[in-house]
């Protein structure tokens, strides 16, 4: 029997590089074409999210940031404007409680993923002495570095929103996570969301056993001194505050001010802005239910 000849019996080297040469090529072909499928969601995204007064551009930007978030987590372009569109959506489009609850829920999760997975945080966590994971977390958090302030603030803003329908028990079981949390942020960043971490105290505060009511107004009031031109400062005082304290002169004052007043042409927060002018009209219509 004639034996193959050679270049039969052993495969060419130079056609295996040719065929591992075309693998790698489709592979990079494959990954640019993701990344940059990736940047056209992340850019059309954004484009709705900047046109967020529309009710539909919120929900159709979520839809997009959905898609790449579950290709990409780690990317920070997506996360950073998927937890903050998930709260908008959640806060000021949905009135149903379980719509609500799912996308505070899903925004407070993708956020503490960034805070979690995020390479610096995992060095704070190994580096910490204490043996209960928990408290490492805990412990991590309250050195965490100012990049991670966006994430930190959502994760907890989303969790109290979450929180705020649910029994006591549930907040006061939360209560020294969201503390560390905002104090950090507090630290790093007061000014954050128009001074947020203060806004979130003081509606924590309104809605925490044991605390004195005077708490909630204390942060109330530095929010307001910092950002008054931030709507949602004035209608959560009177919403939280001045409706616990039973203060229903001032609560009608603060939003009636808010009622009539002309909005900033601020791009930034104008979409913001009006949807609290609807929350303080509708507060104002609810006046005798709340204050009975």
């Amino acid at each position: 029997m004639k034996s193959l000849p050679l270049y039969i019996k052993k495969p060419s080297i130079i056609f295996l590089i040719i065929i591992s040469i075309n693998c790698t090529n489709q592979k990079i072909e494959l990954e640019n074409a993701k990344s940059q499928n990736i940047e056209f969601l992340i850019e059309k995204a954004n484009k709705l999210w900047n046109n967020r007064n529309d009710t539909n551009s919120v929900k159709q930007a979520n839809y997009i940031l959905g898609l790449a978030y579950d290709v990409e987590k780690s990317n920070t372009d997506i996360s950073s404007l998927y937890i903050k569109s998930l709260f908008f959506q959640g806060m000021f489009l949905e009135e149903e409680m379980n719509k609500k609850d799912s996308l505070f829920f899903k925004g407070s999760e993708v956020a503490k993923a960034s805070v979690i997975n995020n390479g610096v945080f995992k060095e704070l966590v190994q580096k910490s002495s204490i043996n209960d994971s928990s408290f490492k977390i805990l412990s991590a958090l309250s050195e965490a570095p100012k990049e991670l302030v966006p994430y930190m603030y959502w994760w907890a803003t989303n969790k109290l929103w979450f929180l705020n329908t649910k029994p006591a028990i549930e907040r006061i079981n939360q209560r020294e996570l969201l503390e560390i949390i905002m104090h950090r942020v507090i630290s790093l960043e007061p000014e954050y969301d128009y001074g947020g971490a203060y806004r979130f105290f003081g509606v924590f505060y309104s809605r925490m056993p044991g605390v004195e009511l005077s708490q909630s107004k204390k942060y109330f009031v530095k929010a307001i001194s910092l950002n008054e031109n931030y709507l949602g400062n004035q209608v959560q005082m009177s919403e939280f505050y001045y409706q616990k304290s039973e203060n229903k002169p001032s609560f009608l004052e603060q939003l009636k001010l808010v009622k009539d007043l002309e909005l900033s042409t601020r791009n930034d927060i104008m979409a913001e802005n009006l949807y609290y002018k609807k929350r303080a009209e509708k507060l104002l219509l609810q006046q005798d239910t709340l204050f009975e």
